[in-house]
């Protein structure tokens, strides 16, 4: 088998996103079985280049994490074929990393390599700058490894994630708050146990449509963009040790006005501006997608107030709504009204790790452009 070449009020709720699953080692269905799982996010709170332990320059990201949407991977293997083949079929980061982790995991338990057949299910809207394409390809990693009863260090599904689509988020480490390179797969600090509460109602930027990243203008740091991001570094470290929620508003709405460089969203002075009006304590944009943010206080007395002139006053500026989640348990207020069946303004996600980890700005995803953004709650 010859691996392939390296590539690309509140409003009425919804029914709740279902929680995620476990992966534990063998829990596949049968011998030669195996399941993975990995969560998505939303976008990043920052995002820039930052300086490493030796002072050297490094694209680092912090992302927002969202665990109640994900991706599902089953592996089947098959001994005596040579092919692993994927569904959907234009999964082919995930192929690719299927078949790195196959050649990891065959050494690793001495068994000859063999083909497969990889299945992917989930319910991430791709194209928005969520991570679905490190979610896919984290899943299959997982359930290669299931499959032969090996359990991956983080660390080893970061470095075939990185391998197999040149850039990952880092899905893997399953929600602690880290600055993460990218596109070397390592963490860059542990920025400390979580994040600060928030409550964040989602939206989508551009109308939902994917971002094609190749056709963005490259982006040139200078001396003092690495003082600015560093700055912001520190400042979310501060939001981290001390939970405040308006600290990490300012750090993403810094991030993502220093973002509009490249992504020039047309909507962005309208988002500022709604969140100013109703009380936000900021905004937080995927560097990589449209997908964007709301950031409030789950302290505030008048919440649910706030989320509700939110939600209207996007609609009217024609920013369609996604979903409304905390960054912790409950931090998200009940709706005062149980949905009905014709009542689907957005969706609503209770729950979140109230942890980050590093994202990624990652590279163009071919696989992207062929599969169209869905937004499920819309």
């Amino acid at each position: 088998m010859t691996p392939p070449p390296p590539p690309s009020s509140l409003p009425s709720p919804l029914p709740l996103c279902p929680p995620p699953e476990p992966h534990p080692a063998g829990s596949g269905t049968g011998p030669g079985v195996g399941t993975g799982r990995a969560a998505c996010h939303h976008g990043e709170i920052l995002q820039g280049v930052f300086l490493d332990e030796r002072g050297r320059r490094r694209a680092g990201l912090v992302t927002l994490p969202m665990p109640s949407l994900g991706t599902r991977a089953e592996f089947v293997r098959r001994p005596g074929t040579e092919d692993i083949t994927v569904a959907p079929a234009d999964r082919t980061k995930a192929l690719r990393a299927a078949t790195y982790a196959m050649a990891e995991c065959a050494t690793r338990v001495q068994t000859p390599l063999c083909g497969g057949e990889l299945t992917l299910s989930g319910n991430i809207p791709v194209g928005l700058g969520m991570g679905s394409s490190s979610s896919d390809v984290i899943a299959a990693v997982r359930a290669v490894a299931d499959a032969f009863g090996v359990r991956l260090a983080p660390e080893a599904v970061a470095r075939l994630a990185v391998r197999a689509e040149r850039a990952s988020d880092p899905l893997m480490l399953d929600g602690r708050p880290l600055l993460f390179a990218q596109r070397e797969g390592r963490v860059l600090e542990e920025l400390g146990a979580a994040l600060p509460p928030a409550v964040v109602v989602g939206c989508a930027l551009g109308g939902g449509r994917p971002v094609d990243t190749l056709a963005l203008p490259a982006r040139v740091y200078d001396t003092a963009d690495v003082r600015a991001y560093e700055r912001l570094r520190s400042l979310l470290r501060r939001a981290v040790a001390t939970a405040d929620p308006a600290l990490l508003g300012r750090v993403a709405t810094e991030s993502a006005r220093r973002g509009q460089r490249v992504l020039a969203h047309e909507e962005f002075g309208e988002l500022v501006a709604v969140a100013d009006r109703v009380g936000a304590t900021g905004v937080q944009i995927a560097h990589s997608g449209n997908v964007a943010g709301l950031l409030f206080d789950p302290a505030a007395p008048d919440l649910p107030a706030r989320i509700g002139r939110c939600s209207r006053a996007l609609t009217a500026a024609g920013i369609p709504l996604t979903y409304t989640f905390g960054t912790t348990p409950h931090a998200v207020p009940p709706s005062p009204n149980p949905p009905t069946s014709e009542e689907h303004p957005h969706g609503h996600a209770h729950g979140g790790s109230g942890r980050a980890h590093g994202g990624g700005d990652r590279p163009p995803r071919p696989d992207t452009c062929r599969r169209p953004a869905h937004l499920p709650a819309l």
